[in-house]
């Protein structure tokens, strides 16, 4: 059985909005025809705004009237946890995150078929995540996707480049809470993104544990919110999960290098659901191919690139 998440109130405001952490915290409800989602018409996931979980598909979300995002049916009945609410003089079934607790919103027997449940939550206690678009893999027809952030984006980029199996790479933003950020904002370190390269891959080529393997291995996941030289939270070593499944994966590897002291410093590695990804401006794209001479690529990439190539010469693209 997975351990829930339990974390202190500090904790828990540090990582959300004050709405969010209102919501989801303490229970409280937004206004109706006024949350993110009421309206929200993507395909794609939604999940636990507190521990990424994720909870609702867009194939169940309707339009309920109510002006909170409504379902008819969780993604698994394990999902969400049901208690007794008998606040405000009333007796409803308060709707909470299995796996945090995370105050959802409530439910109710007037929804439709096949159901006949209405899931009535809070946007506050959401995060979504649009269906990726699949595209044509030259190896197996079927390509997956992967996200991660180990300081700057260039130098990921730049290491899994070379990975075979491994169709695409692109420079982006995730985790934060503005919209289209620009790179001058991301390096304030105040919109809360961080670095990431999202990978276009072939699993029948190479594994998502094999992408982890190689993540963890070419970068510092000891040192929190840094990366050499590079300080600040846009550097911080994180996992962006696409799924459930790459999501369990990620805290059972995690785990085992724990369990074996591979490191000797504590893992601040984050495994968090992939929210709010902006790919970078055109310039960062494939950086390190398009401007070797420069210093920075020199004196920090190519020494990255070089150990991927030392200790992984059977997972390089080109072999020798």
């Amino acid at each position: 059985m997975k351990e829930k998440v339990n974390k202190t109130d500090k904790e828990w405001k540090a990582q959300l909005t004050d709405q969010q952490f209102h919501v989801a915290r303490k229970a409280g409800t937004e206004r109706a025809f006024t949350g993110q989602y009421w309206d929200h018409h993507e395909k794609g996931v939604y999940t636990c705004v507190c521990c990424g979980e994720v909870l609702f598909s867009s194939e169940s979300k309707y339009n309920s009237g109510s002006g909170w995002p409504s379902f008819y049916a969780p993604v698994a009945d394990v999902a969400i946890a049901v208690i007794t609410d008998q606040s405000h003089g009333m007796v409803r079934k308060e709707a909470l995150c299995a796996n945090c607790d995370a105050h959802l919103g409530h439910i109710f027997a007037d929804g439709p078929q096949p159901t006949g449940q209405r899931y009535c939550m809070n946007s506050a206690s959401l995060n979504f995540i649009v269906a990726q678009d699949k595209v044509e893999a030259p190896i197996s027809g079927e390509n997956a996707f992967a996200t991660f952030g180990a300081g700057c984006f260039w130098c990921i980029e730049a290491v899994f480049q070379e990975m075979n199996g491994v169709v695409a790479v692109e420079a982006g933003y995730s985790g934060g809470k503005v919209k289209n950020p620009t790179y001058k904002e991301i390096c304030s370190g105040l919109t809360g993104h961080a670095e990431v390269a999202r990978l276009t891959y072939d699993p029948a080529v190479v594994s998502y544990e094999d992408l982890l393997e190689v993540f963890w291995m070419t970068h510092d996941p000891t040192t929190l919110n840094r990366q050499g030289n590079d300080v600040g939270t846009q550097y911080r070593s994180v996992i962006f999960f696409h799924d459930n499944s790459q999501k369990e994966k990620a805290e059972l590897y995690r785990q085992k290098l724990i369990d074996q002291k591979v490191f000797e410093g504590e893992i601040v590695t984050e495994v968090a659901a992939l929210t709010n990804y902006f790919v970078a401006e055109d310039y960062h794209q494939n950086y390190f191919n398009l401007n070797k001479g420069q210093g920075y690529c020199q004196v920090v990439i190519r020494p990255k690139v070089e150990k991927f190539r030392k200790v992984f010469p059977e997972k390089l693209k080109n072999k020798a």
